[in-house]
């Protein structure tokens, strides 16, 4: 099993390159926020403890976040390909991962370091609006919808998460900044980590970010 990791900061645009890459790649993408979101507009103990703390900006429990991953993984053929996208996000995820994968001889192979502005992220998270049926993320200014409130892919409603606010997303920066990045080094320590720029459009994130995965 083969695995690669995106980190970034919140509005880095993780969702974006990883639903590029699942596009062009053979990766399965596995994002623990939409995962997190399924269990909680299901009422499950688990979703309803998610819930508190993504609508106050804090991160799940490494528990439950490892719980979920660990199911997910056992879904697939051990020859799988998969994208985590918002996992890990502390160090100990991250050690929890590197275990889980010795157990079936799973490797990371890349950690793809999304770099941008912090200050540049505010205004893209408060903007982001995202599709109740579907979960597609649109943006208000740089990505907007064909008609206003309405996903262009399935006619769903468009609405803005809970933690898309301006007071939110700063906490959600600064828990990053304090328990996240420490991963940077993390990964770096053990060789696999490629800087992604990823402050201009999409499309050169994607090119950049291919190239890494090919080196």
């Amino acid at each position: 099993m083969e695995v690669i990791i995106l980190l970034g900061g919140p509005g880095a645009g993780k969702g974006t390159l990883a639903e590029s890459l699942k596009d062009q790649t053979s990766y399965i993408h596995v994002s623990t926020g939409d995962i997190l979101r399924v269990a909680v507009k299901a009422g499950t103990d688990v979703g309803l403890e998610a819930k508190v703390c993504m609508e106050s900006g804090k991160l799940v429990s490494d528990e439950i976040i490892l719980k979920i991953i660990k199911e997910r993984i056992e879904q697939e053929p051990t020859d799988t390909k998969f994208m985590f996208d918002g996992f890990p996000r502390t160090i100990q995820q991250a050690e929890g991962l590197r275990e889980l994968l010795e157990e079936i001889n799973g490797t990371i192979t890349h950690v793809l370091n999304l770099i941008a502005d912090p200050q540049a992220l505010i205004p893209r998270l408060c903007g982001r609006r995202t599709c109740k049926t579907c979960g597609a993320i649109f943006h208000v200014v740089n990505m907007p919808p064909k008609e206003e409130g309405v996903c262009d892919l399935d006619g769903g409603e468009l609405y803005q998460r809970a933690d898309d606010n301006e007071e939110t997303v700063m906490k959600r920066l600064e828990v990053y900044k304090t328990q996240t990045a420490p991963l940077i080094d993390f990964y770096r320590n053990l060789g696999i980590i490629h800087d992604i720029a990823a402050g201009g459009t999409a499309e050169q994130t994607d090119t950049v970010a291919l190239a890494a995965l090919n080196d």
